[in-house]
C-alpha cells in the first residue's frame, strides 16, 4: 500500500466535512475543557455507521467464540477463524483518527481509551458473559470507558510501584487504592481497574488482577477533570477506591489462575495503543505542514514571502520527510492487519517512538516558522505543539519504547 484508495479518500473527505460542521464551530469550547467530547463522538459514530459496524463485528466474534467453546467441550476440532471482512478494514478506523487529530487530538485519546483500551482489556481476557455484559456499549460509545493502571507514585514502572490491592473476603474481593492521569476518569461509566492480589505476601510477588467497575459503585470516587498542558478536549482525572466490594463476575476472566489483563494483558493493550499513536501523529504532522506551507507562501518579510528563504525551506522539507515516513508506518500497519498479523511489542514501540518524535519536531518547527504568531492561540499550531508532546509520554515514554526495542533485538 503506497497511497489511499478512492474509497478511502471518499471517507476522508466525508470525515473532513463532518469536522468542519460539528467540531470547528465548538473547537474553542472543547479546548478550554468546557465541553466534554462524548456527544460529538457519538454523533460521528452514528453519521458514519461506525456504531452499527462495531455491533455487527462484535456479534460475529461472539458467535465464533461460542462455537469454539462448544467444540472444545465436545472434544471436536476447533473451527477455523473467519477471514477479515470489509467492515473491519483497519483503514476505516485509522482515517477518522488522522482527520480528528488535525484539529483535536484529545478527542481521539478520549475515544481510543474507551472503545480501544477499555473494551480491548475485557475482550482479550474476559469470559463471553463478561464481553456481552460490557463490551458492546463501549465499542459504540454508548458507555464511556477508562483503563486505570497509573498511580500517583508510579509511571513507567507501573507494576513494580503499584500499591492498589484486591483482598479476598469470602466470595468477594475488597478493592482499595488510587489511580491518576486516567483518561475519561471523570466521566467513565465502565472502568478496568488493575491491581495486585494481597495474600499477605510481599508486593513484588503478588498476582496482577483486573476488575471491571461501574460508575456509582459504593466506595468508588471519580475526580473532576485535571488541568494539564495539552489534550484539553480529553478529560483526565483521578480514581479513589475505598473498600469497593466486587464479586468474581467482575474479575476479568473470572479466575485468578489465568492471566486476566495482568502483565501480558497490559502489554497487548499497550501494543494496540502504540499503533494508534502513529495515526495520531500523522494527523498532527499533516495539519502543521499544510498550514506552514500556506503561511510560508503568504507571510512577507524583507520584501518577499518567507518561503523563499532557505532556512524556511529546510523546515518544510524536514516536515515532508516526517510526513512520508509516518504515513508509510501507518500504511504498513494497515497491510499487516489486513494480512492477519499483529505488531509485536517491539514493532509497536518502534512505530510509536519514531512517530511521536516526528510529530513533536514538526509541531515545534511549525511554531517556529510562524514566529510570534505561532505562539498565539489564534493560529492553532501552539495547541498542536502542546498536544503532540504527550505522544512521547503516554502509552509508554520514549525511554520505555527504546528499552522494549533494544531488549527484543538482544534476545534474537
Amino acid at each position: 500500500m503506497f497511497e489511499w484508495s478512492d474509497e478511502q479518500l471518499m471517507l476522508r473527505d466525508a470525515v473532513r466535512q463532518f469536522i468542519e460542521k460539528e467540531i470547528v464551530p465548538v473547537h474553542d469550547q472543547l479546548e478550554h475543557g468546557d465541553l466534554p467530547p462524548y456527544d460529538i463522538l457519538r454523533k460521528l459514530f452514528a453519521t458514519f455507521g461506525m456504531d452499527v459496524v462495531a455491533r455487527e463485528s462484535f456479534k460475529k466474534r461472539i458467535e465464533f467464540e461460542r462455537r469454539v467453546e462448544e467444540a472444545r467441550a465436545k472434544g471436536e476440532p476447533v473451527p477455523e477463524k473467519p477471514a477479515r471482512d470489509g467492515g473491519t478494514d483497519p483503514s476505516f478506523t485509522m482515517i477518522p483518527i488522522i482527520e480528528l487529530c488535525r484539529y483535536s487530538p484529545g478527542m481521539v485519546t478520549a475515544m481510543g481509551v474507551s472503545m480501544g483500551l477499555t473494551a480491548a482489556a475485557i475482550s482479550s481476557r474476559g469470559t463471553i458473559r463478561q464481553k456481552e455484559r460490557w463490551v458492546p456499549e463501549l465499542l459504540t460509545l454508548e458507555k464511556i470507558g477508562a483503563w486505570a493502571i497509573t498511580e500517583p507514585n508510579s509511571g513507567s514502572d507501573a507494576f513494580g510501584s503499584m500499591k492498589s490491592t484486591a483482598r479476598r473476603d469470602g466470595s468477594e474481593y475488597v478493592l482499595n487504592g488510587s489511580k491518576t492521569f486516567i483518561t475519561n476518569g471523570p466521566y467513565a461509566d465502565t472502568i478496568v481497574f488493575i491491581c495486585k492480589l494481597d495474600e499477605g505476601n510481599p508486593p513484588e510477588e503478588r498476582k496482577i488482577l483486573s476488575f471491571v467497575l461501574d460508575r456509582g459503585m459504593p466506595g468508588l470516587e471519580q475526580s473532576k477533570p485535571l488541568r494539564k498542558m495539552g489534550l484539553h478536549s480529553s478529560p483526565t482525572g483521578e480514581l479513589f477506591l475505598s473498600d469497593v466490594r466486587v464479586g468474581i463476575d467482575r474479575l476479568i476472566g473470572e479466575t485468578e489462575d489465568v492471566p486476566s489483563g495482568g502483565r501480558e494483558g497490559a502489554k497487548d493493550t499497550f501494543s494496540m495503543e502504540r499503533s494508534g499513536v502513529a495515526a495520531m501523529a500523522l494527523g498532527i504532522i499533516e495539519q502543521c505542514l499544510e498550514v506552514s506551507v500556506e503561511y510560508a507562501k503568504n507571510r512577507v518579510q524583507f520584501g518577499q514571502p518567507i518561503g523563499n528563504f532557505q532556512l524556511i525551506q529546510e523546515k518544510l522539507a524536514r516536515m515532508e520527510v516526517h510526513r512520508l515516513n509516518v504515513q508509510n508506518l501507518v500504511f504498513r500497519y494497515i497491510e499487516m492487519s489486513q494480512a492477519g498479523r499483529g505488531l509485536t511489542l517491539a514493532e509497536a514501540s518502534a512505530m510509536k517512538l519514531y512517530a511521536a518524535r516526528a510529530a513533536v519536531e514538526v509541531a515545534m518547527e511549525a511554531v517556529q516558522l510562524f514566529g510570534g504568531n505561532g505562539y498565539m492561540a489564534e493560529f492553532k499550531v501552539e495547541q498542536l505543539a502542546r498536544d503532540a508532546k504527550v505522544l512521547q509520554i503516554y502509552a509508554g515514554t520514549d525511554e520505555i519504547q527504546i528499552t522494549h526495542i533494544a531488549k527484543d533485538l538482544l534476545r534474537r
